[in-house]
């Protein structure tokens, strides 16, 4: 046991940046000083999704807790960084505190910005700015591969609106979408593999696309939809089973019917 923490009622940042220090520091806890940043990468992904399902939720209660977890993963990285004397915990605060400063000029300066959209449109010049990018394809560059792809998709397509100063209209969007899904079948008629998977990409952009200019969140979107797919396939084999049997013994005719059937009644 260590003697060397106070143990308290109620603890701080502070507390939790000390506590990461001794469970790395000699005869602290063997499974975290063995820790390194990729290690751990996998981690903070997990973390950072369960926080996102607790404000899915509503549950503030679970939200509290997996934020200290989502905290918990910024210390820890912190703490690696700082063992190898390139910056520590204050740094990081540092840092996100001067860019709020930075990008806040009608806060913090005498800049008048008189609604979000400006605040917004102000934000991503300042941003391009102070990290030097001058072309509107080095702004695309600057958005994360290692987004979900749905997400990353509709973040370069709105950089691309931004930088040509226009955005289509809904019909424009769904003419492409149509344009891509002919495309596609084109394609599979041809049985030409490699040209149906760059079709296949392109019908997933367009409906992306699509999606924004019905100012719809295209990963909201889909994940409202599996979880849709998940409750017919529930309701499917609900209704094959009452009726006595196994979902391998229907032929697929007689599956599409009951499928028709779990969707009228999950539609509901």
């Amino acid at each position: 046991m260590r003697t060397d923490f106070k143990l308290k009622d109620s603890y701080t940042v502070a507390d939790l940046v000390e506590i990461m220090a001794l469970l790395r520091s000699e005869g602290g806890c063997p499974w975290d000083r063995e820790q390194t940043h990729e290690s751990i990468r996998g981690n903070f992904i997990e973390e950072t999704y369960e926080a996102v399902e607790a404000i899915d939720n509503g549950d503030s209660e679970s939200l509290k807790e997996e934020l200290g977890d989502v905290l918990l993963q910024v210390v820890f990285h912190s703490e690696i960084e700082r063992e190898r004397g390139s910056f520590d915990f204050d740094d990081v605060c540092d840092g996100i505190c001067r860019k709020l400063i930075l990008r806040h000029p009608h806060i913090f300066k005498d800049e008048d910005l008189a609604d979000a959209e400006k605040v917004a449109d102000r934000w991503d010049e300042i941003k391009k700015e102070s990290k030097g990018q001058e072309t509107a394809a080095e702004t695309l560059r600057a958005v994360p591969k290692q987004l979900p792809a749905l997400m990353r998709s509709a973040k370069l397509q709105q950089r691309a609106e931004k930088a040509c100063g226009t955005r289509h209209d809904v019909v424009w969007c769904l003419r492409k979408l149509d344009e891509e899904v002919t495309e596609l079948k084109e394609a599979v008629r041809a049985n030409d593999i490699v040209h149906c998977a760059d079709e296949v990409g392109d019908v997933l952009f367009s409906a992306v696309n699509a999606a924004r200019a019905l100012d719809l969140e295209p990963e909201q979107c889909l994940f409202a939809a599996s979880e849709k797919f998940i409750q017919r396939v529930e309701a499917v084999e609900r209704i094959v089973t009452e009726s006595g049997r196994e979902l391998t013994d229907l032929k697929s005719s007689e599956l599409s019917e009951i499928w028709l059937e779990a969707k009228e009644q999950t539609s509901l």
